[in-house]
């Protein structure tokens, strides 16, 4: 027996075993049964795939044994159990006939396989039976979770992201939850407040934690962009933490590994994302306000947006806020080729849609919105932004005409339906009582019910519309109180601003410009809070400066309302005077103003 060249194999699926050493039990069995036959076992012939999932045949230390075995290296081989050479039944099959061409014994220390039929037999259902066995596992694991986390159940979270603590079943009375941590939960909030309302980037939250030397929940005080964005589109921090952001799908074949990856990956599965409406919340704490969570995500896709022009280069004063108003589809900047010029020296260029370059949609052309000089029309956005800075009288008083006929009190049509809820809650009461006595039976308690609990939701959503109109007059009184305010900060020195200022004034006052065929519609954020100091002589950036800031009171309030301004498009090198009309996207009942084309234009024609 000394002559006979043997090998083990052990292997363990997950990371988590490989973490816990569990790897070694089988390994020291495997190497104690080696040393009971007397046999030398080499250290290269100790093949161990530690952390690899047995669902694929691709794992190093299997490839290394079957090219032993192939070259004539082992006689025979030591496995504690089929299910470590393979999940699979197939592959347990194929690894096994492969090693029994090549003259190699394979022996698994919870069993010795004979070479009979009936052992064969065994040895083929026992394999079928793990196979199913672990499918139907798996099958009854997730439908659980997915039933735990449509009922809201906690437990079925890994646990908690950063500025919560995990309370599992048995520390929390049978029942797992998510606990606030205060020191972290205010960083959760500063950041999202450096986001959503300071407008800062990714970058710049990682350099202000650094310097500020906040804790990660590792210790840690330098901390990586990828923990600010994930941490920064957890949903988990407005209310609802979500289940089911993604799932397994069976691994790709690749060209060449991944950089910073090995060639043969431990899993055979990737992780996929799924589409955010097919997740499933669940009810948490929650540190920061839904209108702020929105807006940082707004903020995020700007900053997105804004990071890709930045990388070209910023050479128009609108680039990245154009919008075509007909098609939708984004206004570039084009230069005036030399041809076009005709020897004559042109400063401007213009803005085209698209949508109307037939090379990009297969030669055939989209829109027809007209082309607009760059030049006049950025003259033309920022005369509207110098109106509404300096004189915010008009937006007042349409603000007023909007409040006019609000009250203080409560509306008397609130009022019935919460009292109407309030019946119709004690009639399900009193239904359920009479049902628990004996008073009425199963069939005629059940539809009743059911009729109750749909009138209550129709209610509820009554009273919730309601109160949701009231919020808004709350919001537009708190914006009455802060136009004063905001003209005084920013319209000193405005008419002499650079034209770096004048971009950072305009991008972070003007949300979007929609190109119309007869008007320009410049969309402006106006919220309730004080405005942005842009004018600072110490810094020409606005990139950190507030969008907004906390009420009096200390609430937290929306971040952006849009107000839109229309602007005729002027034909020659003159800007038509201010006729502008207003509208809100969030209140469509107001009429809008129509203008009529101006006598003078800024398009080509």
């Amino acid at each position: 027996m000394d002559d006979v060249q043997v090998g083990i194999y052990a292997r363990v699926s997950s990371e988590q075993q490989s973490d816990a050493k569990t790897i070694e039990s089988q390994i020291s069995e495997l190497r104690a049964r080696v040393a009971e036959l007397g046999v030398f076992l080499p250290p290269e012939h100790e093949f161990i795939d530690d952390g690899y999932s047995g669902a694929t045949l691709i794992r190093p230390a299997l490839e290394r044994l079957r090219d032993v075995v192939a070259a004539g290296g082992l006689e025979r081989l030591f496995v504690h159990c089929p299910d470590r050479l393979a999940r699979n039944y197939a592959h347990q099959v194929l690894l096994l006939e492969e090693f029994l061409r090549a003259g190699v014994e394979v022996s698994f220390l919870n069993r010795e396989v004979g070479q009979t039929p009936e052992d064969q037999l065994l040895l083929q259902v026992q394999g079928m039976i793990s196979e199913y066995e672990r499918a139907k596992i798996m099958e009854r694991s997730r439908r659980g979770k997915r039933h735990a986390a449509q009922v809201g159940a906690v437990s079925v979270l890994s646990g908690a992201p950063y500025g919560y603590r995990y309370v599992r079943k048995h520390d929390g009375a049978g029942e797992a939850r998510f606990e606030v941590v205060l020191e972290e939960a205010r960083v959760v909030r500063q950041v999202f407040t450096w986001v959503g309302r300071d407008r800062c980037s990714i970058g710049e939250v990682c350099r202000r934690l650094t310097v500020t030397k906040e804790q990660t929940r590792t210790g840690k005080t330098v901390w990586d962009r990828a923990t600010v964005r994930d941490l920064l589109h957890n949903p988990a921090y407005k209310g609802a933490a979500a289940f089911g952001k993604t799932h397994l799908e069976p691994l790709r074949p690749r060209l060449r590994a991944q950089r910073g990856r090995p060639l043969q990956p431990r899993r055979a599965v990737f992780t996929q994302d799924v589409p955010r409406e097919d997740w499933l919340s669940i009810p948490v704490p929650a540190l920061v306000d839904e209108a702020l969570f929105e807006a940082v995500q707004e903020q995020l896709s700007e900053n997105q947006q804004r990071a890709r022009i930045g990388q070209r280069g910023v050479r128009y004063l609108l680039q990245g806020l154009l919008v075509c108003h007909q098609c939708g589809y984004a206004y570039y900047g084009k230069a005036i080729s030399p041809s076009a010029r005709k020897g004559h020296p042109r400063a401007y260029a213009y803005c085209r849609c698209i949508g109307a370059d037939a090379y990009r949609f297969g030669g055939v052309r989209l829109c027809w919105n007209k082309q607009v000089r760059t030049d006049l029309l950025e003259e033309a956005v920022w005369n509207e932004v110098c109106t509404l800075l300096s004189d915010p009288s008009h937006l007042e008083e349409e603000y007023r005409q909007r409040l006019q006929t609000s009250g203080k009190e409560p509306s008397p049509e609130l009022r019935g339906l919460l009292t109407s809820q309030g019946r119709l809650r004690q009639g399900i009461a009193r239904l359920i009582d009479s049902y628990a006595e004996g008073t009425i039976e199963k069939a005629e308690f059940e539809p009743r019910i059911k009729r109750l609990r749909e009138r209550i939701a129709q209610v509820q959503e009554q009273i919730r519309q309601i109160q949701d109109e009231a919020s808004l007059e709350q919001e537009l009184r708190l914006i009455l109180g802060r136009l004063e305010t905001f003209a005084v900060k920013v319209k000193e020195g405005l008419h002499e601003a650079d034209w770096l200022t004048r971009r950072e004034i305009i991008r972070t006052l003007v949300k979007r410009v929609e190109i119309d065929e007869e008007q320009v519609h410049v969309i402006f954020r106006v919220g309730p809070q004080a405005p942005p100091s842009p004018l600072d002589h110490h810094s020409q950036c606005l990139h950190y400066c507030g969008r907004s800031e906390r009420s009096r009171d200390g609430a937290h309030l929306p971040l952006s309302q849009e107000v839109c301004f229309s602007i005729p498009l002027p034909k020659l090198c003159m800007i038509l005077s201010h006729h502008t009309a207003f509208h809100h996207d969030r209140f469509p009942t107001l009429a809008q103003t129509k203008l009529s084309k101006g006598t003078h234009g800024l398009v080509r024609s």
